[in-house]
């Protein structure tokens, strides 16, 4: 069942979706080779809690972490891990959720190691982009589809592909809620957007083929063929005459 926010709990709402922006922006400033992913994470979970608020993530269905944290050809949901170094040339998918006050926030984003290749920076580009494009012209009266057309048209327009096993979805007083978001489909099809409707919009997009399997840790997203794979998220509100980005 979709859950329509009042004005009060939007309000909440809005203050863990900047917990949760802000917290990506401290943990972007320590992103630099020989750093290992598990002081991303302790930075993260400080962050959080200092700001009265609790890691959304950690322990979430026995998910151990506060952060995701994807390297290269992981795709989401990679555990952070003290033995994890980052390296030079590396990109690293950081997705990140703050609750505050019984409601949640949720954001993702990627970022380059030092200096990457110029493939791997169209990837992180495109794949911003086409979360920009999928918000383009949305409204309440509009259709879920609609926003998967337009991921999926722009990301394969610039010779990507978009992962399909994995969507984005409502966020509220539960991380994850109705309806779900993919990021590929047709125009007018799914849950008509309703104004107060919070959504997480997802794109997450391989510079290869879009498959992919799941690692033995039974949460880490990798693509099949090994090529990178990037992530771009905000948690949304529609209103009656477009979107508010929260975690922007």
């Amino acid at each position: 069942m979709i859950k329509i926010k009042t004005d009060a709990e939007l309000e909440l709402q809005r203050v863990a979706c900047k917990i949760t922006k802000d917290t990506l922006s401290e943990v972007e400033k320590h992103i630099k080779p020989g750093v290992s992913t598990k002081q991303l994470d302790k930075i993260a979970y400080d962050y959080i809690v200092s700001l009265g608020a609790k890691p959304s993530f950690k322990n979430y269905q026995g998910f151990p972490a506060t952060i995701c944290a994807s390297i290269n050809e992981q795709v989401v949901h990679g555990i952070p891990n003290k033995n994890t170094i980052l390296k030079e040339g590396d990109i690293i998918s950081i997705d990140v959720g703050a609750c505050y006050k019984g409601f949640h926030g949720d954001a993702a984003r990627t970022f380059p190691v030092g200096k990457i290749v110029a493939k791997k920076k169209k990837l992180i580009k495109v794949t911003k982009e086409s979360f920009f494009e999928g918000i383009k012209n949305i409204r309440a009266g509009n259709f879920v589809g609609d926003i998967s057309h337009q991921v999926q048209t722009y990301v394969e327009k610039n010779g990507f592909t978009i992962v399909r096993e994995l969507t984005g979805h409502g966020v509220g007083v539960h991380l994850h809620e109705d309806p779900s978001v993919p990021n590929y489909g047709k125009a007018g099809s799914g849950a008509k957007l309703v104004k107060n409707m919070v959504i997480a919009i997802e794109p997450m997009v391989n510079m290869g083929e879009r498959y992919i399997y799941f690692e033995s840790d039974g949460w880490t997203c990798v693509t099949r063929d090994g090529l990178p794979s990037a992530h771009y998220e905000n948690t949304v509100l529609i209103t009656e005459d477009g979107v508010e980005i929260l975690t922007l």
